[in-house]
């Protein structure tokens, strides 16, 4: 396992691959069992993993207790992160859920609780609950950190206009600084790369991206009549194959992988990989763990990348299909896009 910094603002040096924890328990019905969830994790830190993200509603808390046990005693060996937003707790109320300042300290306490430690490597907003301002989630964090509750703070699944407003007011208040951002990114969800994905390079944050395998769909194995989340989880977190592209993205994940000796599975990481995110791997078994960490060994030529990029490929929404048009590109650039060097980071 190699190890990169997380964005721009730390000097935090966390593993290629992140362990998701959301199949850490079995309250949701679908998951794997404590002892299980130990093997999971234990062959992942010998791989030489040491990136955790949890949540506080995976399995109704469940997931963030089963970590609580197996960090006893190496604590200090793991970036820890986890998250708030929505209910740990089924009987959860109103004034415990969303984005609040409210919300996050109930929940950041429970969190330390469960998780048997005193701080948070990186928190994150679960996702926007659509009402809370960024001023009052980054002022939020920067008092949690101040408390010495959290060490970083990152977004999940915000809308990037949301994500540039909260790194440039922490930059303006000189609090503490936006560190993350978290969202999913695969194969068959490239939707992404319109507008979060440069705005995550251009503003200096880490990306980890969450279910690199379309929830277990670029893996081929639903072909070969396997439920796993298209069931497990009630249909969620789960790209169906079910259009004519996705089918042409599978089988192109499965040639390529067929000419590499590899499984489709460490080809569609490997992709998400190449993109520049942090892909976030979520077994519910060991042997769907080492299939994962294989792909940190997969190294996808130029070629490859090309097919799977073409194959994949979504039409460009406004303003990028007009910003994207080689006649503007040529207009803004004086007649000379030819000779121009176009920067490799986006620009804020």
């Amino acid at each position: 396992m190699r190890y990169t910094l997380f964005g721009k603002h730390t000097g935090l040096r966390v593993s290629e691959l992140v362990l998701g924890a959301g199949n850490f328990g079995t309250r949701w019905g679908h998951g794997a069992e404590p002892e299980e969830a130990g093997r999971i994790f234990n062959a992942y830190a010998e791989a030489g993993g040491n990136f955790i993200d949890a949540a506080d509603s995976y399995q109704f808390g469940q997931a963030e207790e089963i970590l609580g046990e197996l960090l006893k005693g190496r604590r200090d060996e793991f970036v820890l992160a986890t998250k708030y937003t929505q209910r740990a707790n089924p009987q959860d109320g109103i004034l415990v859920t969303g984005n609040s300042r409210k919300a996050m300290a109930a929940s950041v306490e429970a969190s330390l609780k469960r998780l048997n430690t005193d701080h948070i490597d990186l928190y994150w907003v679960h996702y926007a609950d659509g009402v809370t301002p960024m001023e009052e989630i980054m002022r939020g964090f920067d008092d949690l950190a101040r408390a010495g509750k959290i060490l970083y703070a990152g977004l999940s699944d915000f809308p990037a206009w949301r994500v540039a407003r909260a790194a440039t007011l922490a930059e303006l208040r000189g609090s503490l600084p936006l560190a993350g951002l978290q969202v999913e990114h695969s194969l068959v969800q490239r939707s992404t790369e319109q507008e979060l994905l440069p705005a995550g390079q251009a503003l200096g944050l880490g990306v980890v991206a969450w279910s690199p395998l379309g929830g277990g769909m670029l893996t081929g194995k639903y072909r070969q009549g396997e439920k796993g989340r298209a069931e497990g989880f009630g249909g969620k977190v789960f790209q169906a194959e079910n259009s004519a592209q996705r089918t042409a993205i599978l089988d192109t994940v499965i040639s390529i992988a067929q000419g590499l000796g590899v499984t489709p599975g460490e080809v569609a990481i490997a992709w998400v990989a190449a993109q520049g995110a942090l892909p976030i791997i979520g077994p519910r078994s060991v042997a769907q763990l080492h299939s994962n960490l294989a792909a940190a060994d997969v190294r996808l030529s130029a070629e490859h990348l090309a097919q799977l990029d073409e194959v994949s490929r979504i039409p460009s929404v406004f303003p990028h299909s007009m910003l994207e048009d080689p006649v503007n590109r040529q207009r803004s650039t004086g007649g000379k896009l030819e000779r121009f060097d176009w920067p490799r980071v986006p620009v804020a």
